[in-house]
């Protein structure tokens, strides 16, 4: 059944895709699954080079046995639920945090912020964190230091004076910035050595090369964020409205 948990030999399937080298889309349509299913069972269970069918397997039935006791939990569930299906939601978050992985951020670090990006509140502590994540506060402490070093979550103080960690509009933004501003010292060490290299010669030509073509991505990724960013400000209605405005000259 599509929307049921993978069966024993749908993962022999999928590792066999994997060894012709099978896109993830390819191997979902011959399971007749959603591709971000096999996308979420491979990158779960040691991705696409190291995936073993048995090992997904055992690894599967021992989340699904350390699940079950976590329905008891209810207060701590309480900020997530509002009304919502408790099984969608940690479907959705496993796809999400998968994404995040693909994306090159590390296991844990994709699931903070994935716990950050679908609490309602948007922030939460160390301690809630860990709580939620069923993780020690050294592994969250860890995420926390990387996120904040990509400027994917920001620090605040509540109350209580402790630190709480907050996702918003504003910082994907500034970690758009961040993240064009970083190619600047590589620019400028390619440049360099187009000079100690000697102008004219090949290794010369392939650094000045780096160079320009990562400063035209960083000027374009820039005036990009400056003319985007009334976007993380705009709520989708108003969005809808302006689109449908008729422009200057129009009747």
């Amino acid at each position: 059944m599509p929307g049921g948990r993978l069966s024993q030999q749908e993962r022999q399937q999928i590792a066999l895709g994997l060894a012709d080298s099978l896109p993830y889309a390819e191997i979902a349509r011959r399971l007749g699954r959603p591709t971000s299913t096999v996308t979420r069972e491979v990158m779960r269970n040691g991705g696409p080079t190291a995936y073993r069918a048995d090992l997904a397997h055992r690894a599967t039935e021992r989340r699904a046995h350390r699940r079950r006791p976590a329905s008891s939990r209810g207060a701590e569930s309480a900020p997530h639920s509002a009304g919502r299906d408790a099984e969608a939601v940690a479907e959705y978050e496993e796809a999400l945090t998968t994404v995040l992985m693909a994306s090159g951020l590390p296991k844990m670090t994709a699931r903070v912020l994935t716990c950050l990006f679908t609490v309602d509140a948007g922030s939460l502590t160390a301690s809630q964190l860990a709580q939620r994540l069923q993780v020690s506060p050294a592994s969250i402490s860890k995420a926390i230091a990387f996120l904040e070093g990509q400027s994917l979550v920001r620090r605040e103080r509540d109350e209580g004076r402790r630190d709480r960690y907050v996702v918003d509009d504003e910082l994907f933004y500034q970690a758009t910035i961040a993240g064009a501003r970083s190619n600047d010292q590589l620019v400028e060490t390619a440049r360099r050595g187009v000079a100690i290299l000697g102008p004219g010669t090949p290794a010369a030509h392939r650094l000045e090369s780096i160079a320009r073509f990562l400063d035209f991505i960083s000027e374009s990724i820039l005036r990009a964020a400056e003319q985007a960013r009334e976007v993380l400000h705009t709520t989708p209605g108003t969005a809808a409205a302006d689109a449908t405005r008729p422009g200057p000259g129009h009747g």
